[in-house]
């Protein structure tokens, strides 16, 4: 599913918009905050949501080619997050709502891992 498609469609605020192409493909969702965990069970192309906002994040997005992230229950992420993230050219994304209530819109809109 194309990265564009889920954020209108679960009305993400995109954070770092200007260089970031919105034409990826997202293959799946994974959730979670310790980065441990992250790194040994997501997998490339997986849109990931944490409450997360520092910069071993992207570090962590960047090793294992996921599709992009999304800050959940209105944490942002901190100013070198974001910059990182540009120079990286990892969409990072935002929303206000919880993991759950996301992946249930993601998995209705037809992506099922």
């Amino acid at each position: 599913m194309e990265l564009k498609k889920i954020i209108d469609n679960l009305q993400l605020e995109v954070l770092n918009k200007s260089e970031m192409s919105l034409s990826t493909e997202i293959t799946g969702c994974y959730i979670g905050d310790l980065l441990s965990n992250v790194m040994a069970n997501a997998q490339a192309g997986d849109i990931w949501f944490t409450v997360q906002t520092h910069m071993n994040v992207v570090a962590v997005a960047q090793l294992l080619n996921l599709g992009g992230v999304v800050f959940l229950e209105g944490h942002l992420p901190q100013a070198d997050t974001i910059e990182k993230a540009r120079k990286e050219k990892l969409v990072l994304l935002s929303s206000n709502d919880k993991a759950y209530e996301l992946a249930s819109s993601l998995f209705k809109l037809g992506l099922e891992r």
